[in-house]
């Protein structure tokens, strides 16, 4: 059997260039406590990101949970099911209540023509998702929020480097949330960020990463640990000087994908969109029509040792912690969704051979079917 085909895989610098950024660790000793390397970390993503307010974080999703905490939001959240469970959490860790707004059926992000019904007395934000790198329709977000005087908080963890007519989505509403998870387009190996309009937030931010200790004897926020250590940041240093190369190299795999699959009856498949610069984090398909369901081809996929993700499945508003809470039949465009989309293998090292016996497969599969 062929090597397995992981749907992703981590990118890393060489060990050489790792190893050189870490020796003076041994130095200064400094290993956390937002370091030099954090503090390096944070202006060259900053120069990088072209946005004038960042916070790291040792990861993600605590940057989030801990920005709603920061924002003392209260009552009803509007976001989408369609995402990873952290985005719903936070909101529900925080004591809020998330309402989910369904989905577009091109490019599966929040649904704005739906947002204004949903919005109550008790609404404090919303929480839409740049999904696979696909940017929300961030203007009549802007414009909703405005008018109900709402905070809008912009997951991106699947966003980082997009630009939309050449603005980078970290300038986006009063802040957004990106991720450096390992499986990440760029990775911290764990770790995060937060970008903000209000640069005041800083020193909150940090306050709650650091158990909202504001002074040598003071503590004014029930914050919690959420630094970003030297070793993170020095991983995060490296990967930075070559994040382009990896996009440039995810994007001719996500073409070679296209090449293969475009105008197959029964695939439908996320194009980019118009003035987006893509990063080229995923590679979703929907089978809609296709011979065989999304689960057969996943189990094809599997039988074949090529290990592909149904990314997002099931929807957040159907977790099991969710039960009597929630019904996935509020948004029926995700659910229809989410039940027929598979990402597929992409990373910057996979080859285009591999590519190729991705998509062989699934048009052998027609053939067998009938």
């Amino acid at each position: 059997m062929n090597n397995p085909i992981q749907v992703t895989r981590s990118s890393m610098p060489g060990l050489d260039e790792y190893v050189e950024e870490i020796k003076d660790l041994w130095d200064n000793q400094w290993l956390t406590n937002m370091g030099i390397k954090h503090r390096r970390l944070e202006a060259e993503l900053a120069r990088y990101l072209n946005t004038p307010n960042i916070a790291l974080f040792t990861n993600g999703h605590l940057a989030l949970e801990y920005l709603i905490g920061a924002l003392e939001l209260k009552g009803e959240v509007i976001t989408t099911p369609f995402t990873f469970a952290s985005t719903t959490h936070a909101i529900v860790r925080n004591g809020l209540t998330p309402v989910f707004c369904d989905i577009n059926p091109h490019d599966y992000t929040i649904q704005t023509e739906n947002l204004e019904s949903l919005i109550t007395e008790k609404t404090s934000a919303i929480i839409p998702v740049h999904v696979y790198g696909n940017v929300c329709d961030f203007k009549e977000i802007e414009r909703i929020a405005k008018k109900f005087n709402l905070k809008v908080i912009y997951d991106a963890a699947h966003a980082f480097g997009v630009t939309v007519d050449g603005l980078g989505v970290a300038n986006l509403g009063d802040a957004s949330m990106f991720s450096f998870h390992a499986t990440k387009v760029f990775n911290t190996i764990e770790g995060g960020a937060l970008t903000f309009a209000d640069s005041s937030m800083k020193e909150v931010l940090n306050s709650y990463k650091n158990f909202g200790i504001t002074g040598p004897e003071t503590v004014e926020y029930t914050g919690g640990n959420a630094k970003m250590n030297e070793f993170q940041a020095a991983m995060g240093l490296c990967n930075l000087r070559h994040v382009d190369e990896e996009i440039y190299k995810r994007k001719i795999i996500y073409e070679r994908y296209i090449e293969n699959l475009n105008n197959i009856k029964g695939i439908n498949l996320s194009l980019p969109q118009k003035g987006v610069k893509s990063n080229y984090a995923y590679f979703p398909v929907i089978f809609d029509g296709f011979p065989l369901s999304r689960d057969e081809v996943h189990d094809e996929l599997t039988k074949q040792n090529i290990f592909s993700r149904k990314y997002f499945f099931p929807l957040t508003n159907s977790f099991e912690c969710y039960r009597d809470r929630f019904t996935p039949d509020e948004t029926p465009i995700a659910k229809y969704i989410a039940k027929r989309i598979l990402t597929f293998p992409l990373y910057a090292d996979l080859s285009l051979g591999d590519v190729d016996r991705i998509c062989a497969i699934i048009k052998t599969s027609i053939t067998n079917v009938r």
